[in-house]
């Protein structure tokens, strides 16, 4: 090569590195400079969130956490995409931001993708009204009317926090359409869109979340069929910590976590402080405010130790909330077909967990309690009602039940009878605030006064079981026996015999007040 050429490709390489310099190192050492002659020389880092703007993650976000972060020399960036959680994944996994928030069913079917990036170190809060799915009263009054009418159409927002709430109960309430067919389905660009094309009756119903859940309820003729304030561990948000940021920032997660529990703590004390922040944030009134908090239930540090990581034994039982909740929600998308199988490593939900984080912290804060009410669901106390205020309660849907086998010709449940309950409670155990009407059904064939009492015990040996082995209250049950007086409908070509089968069967009916 000529020593010319040699010349001028040096110069241009030295050139080129000069140009990086200049871009990089340049902005660095300025940047460094600036700190050292500044407050920001104390500075311990920024922790970078990505986030959207459900309501549930203001205390994360909030000028009180971010005012305390920066006292202890961390700056708070929370990064809203958009609700886009594959986006934030791929951020996560691309250490774009150290940390994300989510729903467990949008890790456990999006995490998989990017290999499950982050582990959940926290459990955030739990949906009890925000979402809800909603209908015109003329066309859907119950959840089991969704099975059968023609021409149904439902919006809703894909891969939301909603969708999951339409395909649990397309699982827990056997409504095929949903899981086999996409006819119903019109898919909507978030609860607004999907608020206003049930308000249009461009849909007869449509699944949404605050504050949309309640502007559509003062509409005549529109309804909830089922909300989220009665359900149990469907829609739970999480917090997730990247891997390696585990593994090199212990302090700065367990600074994080220490001052966002004492930030529910302030806002528990300060409820006016609360909507006020709130309202100023995202620029609703502070009535509509209210509304959405309360549809929120956020878990302390104390809900964290002792129900979701069961890091203490209750009783002799340890309460592993975010393990159920995981798994759960895996049967969930295995039986709508979202997976085919347990997308988690090597089908283990540990592998996604980390409670490390809540136990030192609960350890060395014995006494600590956090933000939300514990006057929750799961201990409601159900009062006795008359055959009249039975009969006067609002039908909310049947769930999925196998035939619960019996002796022929008795009311004794045989083993894979209550294996077949058994499985039905963990359907049950998500809707702890219904009432639950048992009914037992008979074949049309043979003596009608015999049916009629066979069908009434055999639905009464369920509910004794239900109430020894699953510790069901009494009074928020109810048995009934009707014989052959309400048959399945026929199915086209179905034989005889395979329909006069079908027949006999005990079915789990969730009841409740009108709302």
């Amino acid at each position: 090569m000529p020593r010319t050429v040699k010349i001028a490709a040096i110069i241009l390489l030295l050139s080129f590195l000069g140009m990086l310099g200049y871009k990089y190192l340049v902005p660095a050492l300025q940047e460094r400079e600036t700190r050292q002659t500044s407050d920001a020389v104390a500075s311990k880092g920024t922790i970078k969130i990505g986030v959207d703007n459900f309501i549930g993650y203001y205390p994360l976000c909030s000028k009180e956490l971010q005012r305390r972060m920066r006292q202890k020399g961390y700056r708070v960036e929370c990064i809203d995409d958009g609700a886009d959680y594959q986006k934030r994944y791929e951020a996560l996994a691309d250490r774009k931001i150290d940390l994300a928030v989510g729903t467990i069913d949008s890790y456990v079917l999006n995490g998989k993708d990017e290999n499950y990036p982050g582990a959940i170190i926290a459990v955030l809060d739990e949906s009890k009204g925000v979402d809800a799915i909603m209908a015109w009263e003329d066309k859907v009054s119950s959840i089991d009317q969704l099975k059968d009418i023609e021409n149904l159409k439902i919006a809703f927002t894909p891969d939301s926090p909603s969708h999951q709430l339409l395909k649990a109960i397309s699982v827990h309430f056997d409504i095929s359409r949903l899981k086999n067919r996409n006819d119903w389905a019109v898919e909507a660009n978030g609860s607004e869109d999907a608020r206003n094309r049930l308000k249009n009756k461009e849909v007869d119903v449509a699944v949404l979340w605050e504050p949309d859940v309640s502007r559509v309820s003062n509409i005549p003729g529109i309804k909830k069929i089922l909300g989220t304030e009665a359900t149990k561990r469907l829609i739970v948000d999480i917090l997730i910590a990247e891997r390696k940021f585990i593994k090199n920032n212990e302090e700065a997660i367990s600074t994080l976590l220490k001052e966002y529990y004492k930030t529910l703590q302030h806002y528990q004390r300060n409820q006016s402080a609360f909507i006020d922040d709130v309202e100023s944030e995202i620029g609703v009134d502070a009535q509509s405010v209210q509304q959405m908090l309360s549809g929120i239930e956020w878990m302390s540090l104390q809900d964290n130790y002792l129900e979701w990581y069961g890091l203490e034994a209750i009783d002799g039982i340890r309460n592993e909330g975010v393990i159920d909740s995981i798994e759960s929600t895996v049967s969930i998308l295995q039986d709508f077909g979202s997976v085919k199988s347990s997308p988690l490593p090597n089908r283990d939900p540990y592998t996604i967990t980390n409670s490390s984080f809540v136990s030192r912290l609960y350890s060395s804060i014995i006494n600590s309690s956090g933000f939300g009410s514990k006057a929750s669901v799961e201990n409601i106390q159900f009062e006795s009602l008359t055959q009249n205020q039975w009969a006067n309660l609002r039908e909310i849907g049947t769930l999925k039940v196998r035939p619960i086998v019996f002796s022929s010709g008795s009311d004794e449940l045989t083993l894979e009878g209550k294996k077949e309950i058994d499985i039905a409670v963990e359907s049950l155990k998500h809707y702890p605030a219904y009432r639950l009407k048992i009914k037992g059904h008979t074949s049309t064939r043979g003596d009608d006064k015999q049916n009629m009492i066979l069908s009434q015990e055999r639905a009464e040996s369920v509910l004794r079981y239900l109430m020894i082995t699953h510790d069901i209250d009494e009074n928020r049950t109810q048995a009934l026996g009707y014989g052959g007086t309400q048959p399945l409908k026929r199915d086209a070509g179905e034989s005889f015999r395979a329909y006069q089968y079908r027949l006999p069967r005990v079915e789990l009916v969730l009841v409740a007040e009108e709302i």
